[in-house]
């Protein structure tokens, strides 16, 4: 077995459910993590993470409770569509505030109405990781990648049991892309695709168990620029292919 696949399975098998650190504010930080009481905080969370920083994207949910006072999700689902697109606007919360707050908005009434406010409802009782992905995907303005993410991270760090794993794949950022080509799994002129099959030729069972090991060298030693591959923990695998 891949090295990388032993680091991933052994960060899965620890038996408690990790706390994610998301952003900097503890208090915003606290309550992406609340799944078990606040479920609907992780989840727009989520669809906020696109085509910015990850610290300012996750940051949002936050910062609209702030503005209107409330996280609770029924409070939420009663302020009206315009008010979220202001609000966003007129706090720069993202690079494209319009559609992003209409998707805010559209992911709070579809808690609501399909439901009943309890998004835990997502991955609750077991579901296959299709059925996950494909009720994320249910969510406007959501795609495989995000949907893909977010039935990631709660398989890998809370812990949630799913029936299976197998369509759970490894969402391809810069960091990732990266360490896959320099470890020569594959070629350089490779696209998110091929890492994306690659990581499932690796190990089928559960393709994305890779993701955080990918992610953590990718960060901590496999850098852009001058790479740490003397202490690198798969320094032994690498092929180095800088």
């Amino acid at each position: 077995m891949e090295k990388i696949v032993e680091l991933g399975l052994e960060r899965f098998k620890e038996q408690n459910r990790q706390k994610v650190h998301f952003v900097n504010d503890k208090t915003a930080n606290n309550l992406l993590n609340d799944i078990d009481n606040n479920p609907h905080v992780y989840v727009l969370a989520c669809l906020m993470d696109r085509q910015i920083k990850a610290e300012k994207a996750w940051i949002i949910p936050q910062k609209i409770f702030d503005i209107f006072t409330t996280n609770e999700i029924d409070k939420l689902s009663e302020i009206d569509k315009n008010n979220f697109v202001e609000e966003f606007e007129n706090n720069k919360l993202h690079r494209f505030n319009k559609d992003m707050a209409e998707i805010f908005y559209a992911a709070i009434q579809h808690i609501k109405n399909k439901y009943n406010y309890d998004a835990s409802k997502i991955w609750k009782d077991k579901p296959s990781s299709a059925l996950v992905i494909y009720r994320f995907l249910e969510f406007k303005g959501c795609g495989i990648k995000i949907a893909t993410m977010a039935a990631n991270i709660l398989a890998r760090q809370y812990k949630i049991e799913f029936s299976d794993y197998y369509s759970i794949d490894i969402s391809p950022d810069t960091h990732i892309m990266r360490v896959m080509k320099r470890m020569g799994y594959v070629s350089n002129d490779s696209n998110r695709e091929m890492v994306i099959y690659k990581a499932r030729e690796l190990y089928p069972k559960f393709p994305g168990i890779i993701d955080s090991s990918c992610w953590e060298i990718g960060r901590q030693f496999c850098k852009p620029k001058n790479p740490d591959c003397d202490n690198c923990i798969i320094k032994e695998q690498c092929k180095k292919i800088i």
